[in-house]
This record gives C-alpha cells, sequence and structure tokens, in this order.
C-alpha cells in the first residue's frame, strides 16, 4: 500500500492516515516530543491536526512509537488509538518494521556495501554516544547495514537499514567509518548545514498493519535541496 502526500494548514506532510496510525513527514527542526526547550513538538501539531480534521472535543489521544532526531528528515509513525499503540511497540520492539535512510556523506566508503559493528556509549553531558570496536562498561551493541546508492559530485549517497535502535546509531557509526554526514558538526563534518539540518533522511518504512493487516509501505518525499534533488536525477 502507497499513498500520496497530503498537506494541511497545520504544515504537516501527511503520507498515511486511518483509524488507527498515522503518518508523518519530518521536517529539520521539528522535535517528535517536547524536551526542555520548549519548543512545540511534533506530537502536539498532529493532535491539533486531528482535533480540526474530526472536529474532536477535548484531549486527543496520540502514541509517540519511535523518534527521529531534531536535524534529521523523514518518516514519523503515531499511534491515534490505546489498541494499535502497544502493537505497534511491540512491531518495532521486535524489528517487524522494516526502515530504510538515506544519507549523503562526504568520503566514499572502502566497500560498496558492508555490515558495521560497534558498541556505543552515550554521553548525556554532550548529548553525544561514542563508538568501541570492543563492549566496555555501559556500552550496547550497533548493528547497521549499508549500500552506496549513487555518486553525487561531491558526495556519496548511501542506503542505511538499522538491526538495533541506539542513540544516534547511523550519525555515529557512519562518522566512526570515516563517512560523517553532510551538515552533521556533531558527528565530524566540517560546516554546518544553513537551515540546521544534516543530510539524514527516514525514507521508507514497511510493516503489517497490527489491526488490518495490512501491507503498509511508505516512501517519504526528499526535502527541498540541491543535494538532495541531485540523489533522484
Amino acid at each position: 500500500m502507497t499513498t500520496k502526500t497530503l498537506s494541511n494548514k497545520n504544515n504537516l506532510q501527511i503520507l498515511y492516515e486511518d483509524n488507527h496510525i498515522i503518518i508523518v513527514n519530518k521536517r529539520a527542526g521539528d522535535i517528535v516530543q517536547g524536551d526542555k526547550t520548549g519548543d512545540k513538538p511534533l506530537s502536539d501539531v498532529v493532535k491539533d491536526y486531528i482535533k480540526d480534521k474530526y472536529n474532536k472535543p477535548g484531549n486527543v489521544y496520540l502514541g509517540v512509537v519511535h523518534r527521529l532526531d531534531r536535524p534529521t528528515t523523514g518518516i514519523v509513525v503515531f499511534s491515534k488509538t490505546s489498541k494499535a499503540l502497544p502493537r505497534l511497540n511491540k512491531l518495532f520492539a521486535d524489528k517487524k518494521a522494516k526502515k530504510t535512510y538515506w544519507a549523503v556523506v562526504k568520503n566514499k566508503p572502502k566497500k560498496p556495501e558492508d555490515t558495521l559493528i560497534h558498541w556505543l556509549k552515550k554521553n548525556p553531558k554532550n548529548n553525544k554516544s561514542y563508538a568501541y570496536l570492543k563492549e566496555i562498561a555501559g556500552s550496547k551493541k550497533a548493528i547497521l547495514h549499508f549500500k552506496q546508492l549513487k555518486k553525487l559530485d561531491n558526495y556519496f549517497l548511501l542506503e542505511v537499514s538499522l538491526e538495533t535502535g541506539r542513540h544516534h546509531q547511523i550519525r555515529c557509526q557512519l562518522s566512526t567509518m570515516g563517512c560523517p554526514i553532510k551538515g552533521d558538526l556533531k558527528y565530524g563534518f566540517a560546516r554546518s548545514n544553513k537551515d540546521a539540518s544534516i543530510h539524514l533522511h527516514a525514507r521508507q518504512i514497511q510493516f503489517i498493519h497490527p489491526v488490518s493487516k495490512n501491507n503498509i509501505n511508505i516512501i517519504a518525499p526528499l526535502p527541498k535541496d540541491s543535494i538532495w534533488d541531485a540523489c533522484l536525477n
């Protein structure tokens, strides 16, 4: 099942919606859930949309199934019902949701495709993860697979799939490989993007709907800029 992108007055890109699930295309800079910044989170924007669209009185239920880093763009799945949320949580925990990311990096990987295995440890003081080749105290095993999709003029487009979901995993592991993501100052790229984004996009998700049992296959349009445009040309 694929769907076309819908826009609305809440400035949301809605990729899919039914009675139980809503999937949106997150913009760079949006936070999925509220944090210490006090900025309005994407979850509240989605609640406003549901409230407006269906003329719902009172509080709107919305469950956050997973998150994306603030500078990252792409697919975010929310649950519209308390029935679907635990089923979606289990589906993600059991790795039955296949998520694919696109990343634009400066340096060419040594291999056109490979599996990266590290142990990541998060430092909460600077909100950054560090990769180690062997397990150390407090670290968690991180596994990702990548393949090079395209050579751009000055960059390389990689497709990434995760076996684990660790803090800043793609950003940290690609940087450790010598391929920091474009715009990602925190993980070794030389300069930031003007809009504070990084060129990491949650591109596709595939799973069996936990209620209807339909096959859900969603592709998120890329942000509009010359680098992402070149990835499609």
